[in-house]
């Protein structure tokens, strides 16, 4: 588990695939092997954690509810949202906007 100043760090499954899907939408092979090349050196340092039927049911329930209020959170920063929420831990990240209409995720700012 690697550690960031004071605090854990780790991925969540849908994070994951996040980065992944960024090494294969490179334009160019540089910037795929740049990409290929970060993501091996953060997986020897981080835990990836998986999505859980918990996790599941946890974004469910929060989805509705922001639905319901009008406020629509997009699919995949509401399951990394959930993920974190379910394991207790912040979300660090530039995407404000989209997490911080998550109640009960605490966001740091990147």
């Amino acid at each position: 588990m690697a550690v960031t100043g004071d605090q854990e760090a780790a991925l969540s499954a849908v994070g994951l695939a996040e980065l992944v899907h960024g090494i294969y939408r490179a334009r160019t092979s540089e910037i795929r092997i740049r990409r290929e090349s970060f993501l091996e050196e953060l997986l020897k340092d981080v835990t990836v954690y998986p999505f859980t039927k918990l996790t599941g049911m946890l974004a469910g329930r929060l989805n509705g509810e922001q639905q319901n209020q009008g406020i629509v959170i997009p699919f995949t920063d509401l399951l990394i949202g959930a993920t974190a929420i379910e394991l207790g831990y912040s979300v660090l990240t530039a995407n404000l906007r989209d997490f911080q209409k998550i109640p009960g995720l605490f966001v740091v700012p990147l």
